[in-house]
């Protein structure tokens, strides 16, 4: 990393504010000491106070920035961006907006975030709105899935800007040449809406890696570095994935503990249960990506402790090293060049 990253964290947004934002902060700036300066954005007097709790100080890499303002989780985006412009939220994405940050890392309302984002920082040419981006885990890693409910209705030519918005992320990330899916209820060409299957003639067309329709369990199976689909079907199984999950945890939980045989049989398995719980953490792949935006922003869980929000800041450190918003810029640029070559 040769020249230094300003990120501008939200300090006061999500259930636990300053609590899980300021302890993240510090261990962000332990993990990157020297190459990253973070702007806590909020109300200074409470920050103030849970940084000198959590034993940190201001200095030269940390500081604190005043914000009067806060978004709730139940605010409307329109009131957010009418009735609260000097939120902490729409400050921090001010700093970007003004070159003083290079990334903005928010716990925030999602709905607020992605109006106050579009509307503070504009959208890439090409980009209607921004897409939600996030990892999840699969056999063999993990895959980029996008969108997330940013974008409930799309059009084939959307799904399309998606599949290079998340192949230049995934890029970033290290996969090379991203293999792109498609999400579809069946992989047969003949499935599928009208939209999802334009959209599939689209990348066929393209130089993306596209590899074809993929399922919702497939999708798993690591068979994709990148799944594309409109935010609603991304939303939906996003969230049946992560209930399954906890499902699945809690049925272990009452296995084990069931009788006594079955909690020495637990203790047993206990290094195994714990690996386990470490690969399939959630808080270990909290950041979503606010792809089509001209800066970075990354959107923390609501409810991220402060492991979950380092990883969140994590994320943003790498987006901006890696410049992903001017790599979309460029591939899109591409893009429009072939086809009006093309017409």
């Amino acid at each position: 990393m040769s020249r230094r990253f300003t990120i501008a964290l939200d300090a006061m947004g999500g259930d636990n504010g300053p609590a899980a934002v300021v302890p993240a902060a510090l261990r962000a700036l332990s993990r990157h000491s020297g190459h990253v300066r973070l702007i806590l954005v909020g109300r200074q007097e409470i920050i103030r106070a849970e940084l000198h709790r959590q034993g940190g100080r201001e200095d030269e890499a940390l500081r604190i920035h005043s914000a009067s303002q806060i978004v709730a989780m139940a605010d409307l985006p329109s009131q957010a961006l009418r009735s609260k412009k000097d939120s902490s939220m729409r400050v921090a994405l001010g700093l970007v907006k003004q070159g003083v940050a290079d990334a903005c890392v928010s716990a925030g309302n999602t709905g607020a975030l992605l109006a106050t984002a579009r509307y503070v920082l504009k959208t890439l040419r090409g980009i209607d709105r921004p897409a939600i981006c996030t990892t999840i885990p699969c056999l063999g890693g993990r895959f980029h899935m996008l969108d997330l409910g940013g974008n409930v209705d799309c059009s084939a030519e959307q799904l399309f800007r998606f599949a290079v918005m998340g192949s230049v992320l995934a890029e970033a990330s290290g996969a090379y040449s991203p293999r792109i899916g498609l999400m579809n209820l069946g992989e047969e060409e003949i499935k599928g809406n009208e939209q999802v299957k334009r959209a599939a003639q689209l990348l066929q067309a393209s130089k993306l890696n596209y590899i074809g329709y993929v399922e919702g369990d497939s999708a798993y199976k690591g068979v994709a570095d990148v799944v594309v689909c409109d935010g609603f079907v991304g939303n939906v199984a996003l969230k049946s994935s992560e209930g399954v999950a906890f499902v699945i945890s809690s049925y272990l939980q009452e296995a084990f503990h069931r009788s006594l045989l079955t909690k020495l049989a637990g203790l047993i398995a206990l290094p195994v249960l714990r690996s386990l719980r470490r690969r399939l953490d959630p808080r270990q792949y909290n950041g979503a990506s606010l792809l089509g935006l001209r800066s970075v922003v990354i959107k923390s869980h609501g409810g991220a402790d402060a492991v979950a929000f380092e990883r969140a800041i994590e994320v943003g450190i790498l987006e901006a090293e890696k410049a992903v918003p001017r790599l979309i810029d460029e591939r899109l640029a591409e893009i429009f060049s072939q086809e009006r070559q093309q017409t």
